[in-house]
């Protein structure tokens, strides 16, 4: 089964990802975290996201799509990266979002696709 691990990070995460003072200690975690996924061999697919600053919402306003800069949710965290695995079942996907370098994950069972 594929689940969804959804990772949020905070403004301060997000900064520290280009801080030269606080990258190295940044990327150490991941760096660990997807090593060992990957030597799991539970990957499907994974990547980071930019900060949120550089997205853009689309919403349909009276049948037409309006564009907003930045992220809609007002929260103190955003999401910052995901990664698809494939394991036998939810407990497990709890386990591996648990070993994740962040305090907030979602996990989510993916609709399986139609063949």
């Amino acid at each position: 089964m594929n689940y969804t691990l959804m990772f949020y990070e905070s403004q301060e995460d997000f900064a520290a990802r280009t801080d030269p003072a606080r990258q190295q200690q940044y990327l150490a975690g991941w760096t660990h975290y997807v090593h060992a996924l990957r030597q799991a061999g539970i990957v499907v697919f994974g990547s980071g996201l930019y900060a949120p600053e550089t997205a853009a919402t689309m919403k349909r306003r009276s049948g037409e799509m309006a564009v907003q800069d930045g992220p809609f949710p007002e929260t103190k965290e955003q999401l910052g990266g995901i990664f698809v695995i494939d394991v036998p079942d939810f407990d497990t996907a709890l386990e591996w979002a648990a070993r994740g370098p962040v305090d907030t994950v979602e996990v989510r069972q993916n609709i399986p696709t139609l063949k």
